[in-house]
C-alpha cells in the first residue's frame, strides 16, 4: 500500500495534469457557453438552451490515460517501482480524481437548476438524460465515462510501450478492419435501422453499467500488458 501512495505522489508532482487542467478546461468552456447563450437570448431565441462543453475535461482524460504511463513509467522503473504498484497508483490516484470532479458535475447540476440555468435557462452541467435519474446514477455515469476514457488512452499506451511503433501500427490496422466490417456487416445487411431503434433505448443507468464493464476489461487488458512493457 506504501508504494501505491508512493506511485499517486509522484504522479502528483505535476498537479497541474491531474487538477489544474482539467479545471481550466472546464472553466474556459463554461465561460464560452454562458456567453454564447447571452449572445442568443439578445437575439430573442427562446427555450432551452444545450451546452455539451462541460465533456471537453472528459475528452482530456483520454490523453491524460496516455500521459500518465508514458511521461512517469521509465521514471518508476529507474526508481525500481514494480509495476503492479505502478498501475495499482496510477489507476487509484485517477479513479479519486474522476469521482471529485464527478461529484462537482453533480452538484453544479443542482445549482444550475436552482437557478433557472444560471439565468439564461441553459443546461451545461444538469443535461435532461442525465439529470433525470437520482443523484448515484448521476455521479456513477460521469464517473465511468471519464474512468473509460482514461482506460482507452491507458491501453493504447501501454501497447506503444510493449510492442512500440509495430504494436501501434498492427492495432490501429486491425482496429480499422474491424470497424469496417461493422459498418459493412450493418449496411449489407440493412441492421441500421434496428440499431438505431435499439439506441434509442438506452438510459444513463444501462450506459453506466455497460461502460463499467468495458472499462474493466480495458484494465484487465492494460494490466497484462504492461506486465512485459519495457521502460
Amino acid at each position: 500500500m506504501n508504494r501505491i501512495i508512493k506511485v499517486a505522489r509522484m504522479q502528483l508532482i505535476n498537479k497541474a495534469t491531474f487538477i489544474g487542467i482539467p479545471l481550466i478546461i472546464l472553466g474556459a468552456s463554461f465561460l464560452f457557453t454562458l456567453i454564447i447563450w447571452w449572445l442568443v437570448r439578445r437575439n430573442g431565441a427562446e427555450g432551452i438552451m444545450y451546452g455539451g462543453g462541460a465533456q471537453a475535461p472528459m475528452w482530456y482524460f483520454l490523453a491524460l490515460g496516455i500521459q500518465a504511463l508514458t511521461l512517469t513509467f521509465p521514471f518508476s522503473m529507474a526508481m525500481s517501482i514494480s509495476r503492479r504498484s505502478f498501475y495499482l497508483g496510477t489507476v487509484a490516484l485517477f479513479s479519486v480524481c474522476a469521482l471529485v470532479l464527478s461529484v462537482f458535475y453533480y452538484l453544479m447540476g443542482l445549482v444550475e437548476k436552482a437557478t433557472g440555468g444560471w439565468g439564461l435557462d441553459g443546461r451545461f452541467f444538469a443535461l435532461q438524460w442525465v439529470a433525470d435519474n437520482n443523484w448515484f446514477i448521476q455521479i456513477m455515469f460521469y464517473f465511468v465515462l471519464m474512468l473509460l476514457l482514461f482506460m482507452v488512452g491507458f491501453l493504447v499506451a501501454t501497447i506503444y510501450m510493449r510492442w512500440r511503433t509495430t504494436g501501434m501500427v498492427v492495432f490501429f490496422v486491425a482496429l480499422g478492419v474491424v470497424v469496417l466490417g461493422i459498418i459493412a456487416l450493418f449496411t449489407f445487411s440493412d441492421y441500421w435501422d434496428q440499431f438505431w431503434s435499439w439506441a434509442l433505448t438506452w438510459t444513463a443507468a444501462g450506459v453506466t453499467l455497460w461502460g463499467g464493464l468495458v472499462a474493466l476489461l480495458m484494465a484487465g487488458g492494460s494490466y497484462l500488458t504492461l506486465r512485459r512493457a519495457t521502460a
